[in-house]
């Protein structure tokens, strides 16, 4: 079945449901938005009322803020999403090509919902879990067949963010993988694979980010709104244009080795040492667009031009933000 004709359901109609749902009816895709818990039928028409506003608001802003231009999409958009009760789970959940579980981080209640909705849907749906913490292997034991699921950490908000981190436990297919890759794909999103570890890739980098901007306001080293500044025109500056690997490439990986060395040891913190690889890196001459590599390979790249076009996003970068001024007269 093409990508573009899959029947998704996103189990929990919580918000991550209600932005995955949004993603894909966004796309074409009939979602079947399920409220996965037994509750009072008031109770059930409640929730789906105050779901639907909550999508039909979030699609009124994409069209204010010009997302698209024809505001009629937004009722048709809506009628790809229907809302469903428990007691109509288990017929949505034969119908669906992909299941999204969107349940709160609670180990046993996700497991629950996933042992479940595993034995309602096809033996050829792929199931995956939004989860942005548990790992993919402490959940799939729950899941008969085990082959079709996997971990695809969406970011917040889901309809926005481009980014999925994809997480393939230790039984899942290469088929499922590059089911869920390519469905993705199909609907705008940049889908990257990561092994089982806690953290998938941004949450990592961003925690590590996060507590350290924290930290320079507990220690007075900044105010917030000069921390704030840092971030927005300096650190994620750069890095909108910049990958993190590249950005050491195109500084230099040396660098980054003399640096981390000097602020582990006026710090007295082990926390900002350099791992081995980029010492190793250094030691095998492997230091970014100096060498011709480094984490990445630029030995068969036109350098001058690659730098010049980098230079030019961050340009636009500038105009985006209306920082681009005219030389002075």
């Amino acid at each position: 079945m093409s990508a573009a004709k899959q029947t998704i359901a996103a189990l929990g109609a919580g918000r991550m449901g209600r932005g995955i749902a949004i993603v894909f009816a966004y796309a074409g895709h009939p979602v079947a938005l399920i409220d996965f818990k037994t509750r009072p039928e008031a109770d059930f028409t409640a929730l789906a009322a105050e779901a639907r506003q909550e999508i039909h608001q979030t699609l009124t802003m994409l069209h204010e803020l010009g997302m698209f231009a024809d505001a009629g999409a937004i009722p048709r958009i809506l009628d790809q999403i229907q809302i469903v009760p428990k007691s109509g789970a288990a017929e949505a959940l034969a119908e669906a090509d992909v299941i999204f579980e969107g349940f709160p981080e609670i180990l046993d209640l996700k497991r629950e919902a996933l042992r479940e909705a595993s034995a309602l849907c096809r033996d050829d749906a792929i199931i995956a879990s939004t989860t942005s913490t548990i790992l993919v292997d402490d959940l799939s034991t729950a899941v008969r067949n085990t082959g079709r699921f996997l971990n695809a950490h969406w970011l917040n908000p889901a309809f926005i963010v481009p980014l999925v981190e994809l997480s393939p436990g230790r039984d899942t297919s290469d088929e499922a993988t590059r089911r869920m890759t390519e469905l993705l794909e199909s609907v705008g999103k940049v889908p990257v694979t990561c092994a089982a570890r806690p953290g998938f890739i941004v949450p990592r980098m961003q925690t590590v980010a996060m507590n350290e901007a924290a930290r320079l306001v507990e220690e007075g080293v900044a105010s917030v709104e000069d921390i704030e500044k840092a971030a927005k025109y300096g650190f994620g500056f750069r890095f909108s244009v910049l990958g993190l690997l590249e950005f050491i490439d195109w500084g230099g990986g040396d660098i980054l080795h003399h640096a981390s060395r000097y602020l582990s040891d006026a710090m007295q913190d082990d926390r900002y040492a350099a791992p081995e690889v980029v010492t190793r890196n250094m030691e095998e001459g492997r230091i970014g667009l100096k060498t011709g590599a480094g984490f990445l390979d630029y030995s068969s790249m036109d350098v001058p031009a690659y730098r010049k076009a980098r230079l030019g996003a961050f340009v636009e970068r500038l105009r985006d933000m209306g920082m681009a001024t005219e030389p002075a007269a």
